[in-house]
């Protein structure tokens, strides 16, 4: 049977949608990409706007009506509620989780001079970047990689801040003046990682998915990163940035066993950003996201924002 991978339009998730597809296609599967439309494709306003799971219910809505076989999804698109009509068949290794920043004349973040002009649509970025105290102007842009990239290019912009992830799945991650280290920004919930679902009655192939596809640390990981949000209960917008490792310890008997290692920040309505980590077992991956969001809740993350406090270029850090 050719299995038919429902897929937006765009190069990047054409790319990502191809990478799962040569991997079933090396399993022994005959496979077809099937480009479907969606909202957030046919609209230019800020995500904000249009609504969250934008990239996602037209690819949902084509797999349970069985015009797809399967849809593959950048797994930060996804709402928090899962659809009953689905399953997360498959979470394949993750790319690059980080940011990364494309700038003119081959710039570092530091290197910016003040009053530079850099581009993003994300409030998370905005707030961190905001954070770094080094002056810089956020401007909001929206649109694919070609795009926000020719910016820079063109001179309109000093540097942009895109997903490392897509330069890398593009062939393009050279771009890059810097991959910015999660210390200086964290990224967001899940992001460099896919998510490819099939319907809930479909339960051989399933099991194939995940038997090609399927990283449990990367599932764990996300795991963990998504209960967060949840925990939140914050939009899709909100100024959450969030990353989970799995790191190899010794429990107290010796034998080597794998932990989760999450961090977060959470942007208030004052202005501030709110950091907090939490370390335990793999299999607790969802209860560690949870506590974290209750302890970020109790240090104030209850007054959440999406709209970075504006601050002129030079005004430093808050």
């Amino acid at each position: 049977m050719k299995l038919r991978i429902g897929t937006r339009a765009s190069k990047l998730a054409m790319a990502q949608s191809g990478i799962v597809a040569d991997q079933l296609r090396a399993a022994g599967h005959e496979v077809e990409l099937v480009e479907v439309s969606t909202p957030g494709d046919r609209s230019a306003a800020p995500i904000a706007e249009v609504g969250v799971g934008v990239f996602v219910s037209s690819l949902r809505d084509a797999l349970a009506a069985g015009e797809v076989d399967i849809a593959v999804h950048s797994y930060k698109d996804l709402p928090s509620a899962p659809d009953p009509r689905l399953v997360l068949a498959a979470v394949p290794p993750r790319e690059d989780p980080r940011d990364a920043l494309v700038a003119r004349d081959g710039l570092v973040l530091g290197e910016l001079p003040a009053g530079a002009r850099v581009g993003t649509g994300s409030p998370r970025r905005t707030a961190q970047l905001q954070a770094l105290g080094l002056g810089i102007e956020v401007v909001p842009i929206r649109g694919n990689v070609d795009t926000r990239v020719g910016k820079v290019a063109s001179g309109q912009l000093d540097a942009v801040v895109v997903a490392a992830a897509g330069l890398r799945r593009l062939g393009r991650v050279d771009e890059a003046t810097e991959l910015i280290d999660p210390l200086q920004m964290l990224p967001a919930a899940a992001q460099g990682a896919l998510a490819v679902e099939c319907r809930k009655g479909d339960v051989e192939l399933v099991g194939e998915l995940a038997a090609v596809l399927e990283d449990e640390y990367t599932r764990a990981a996300v795991a963990a990163e998504r209960a967060l949000l949840a925990g939140l209960e914050a939009d899709c917008d909100a100024i959450i940035g969030a990353l989970a490792d799995v790191v190899s310890d010794l429990d107290d008997d010796g034998r080597a066993v794998d932990r989760i290692s999450l961090r977060a920040v959470v942007g208030t309505n004052d202005g501030a950003l709110l950091r907090a980590s939490i370390t335990g077992e793999m299999d607790d991956a969802e209860k560690l996201g949870a506590a974290l969001a209750a302890e970020l809740l109790d240090m104030g993350g209850d007054a959440l924002t999406s709209t970075p406090p504006q601050r002129t270029a030079g005004s430093g850090a808050p």
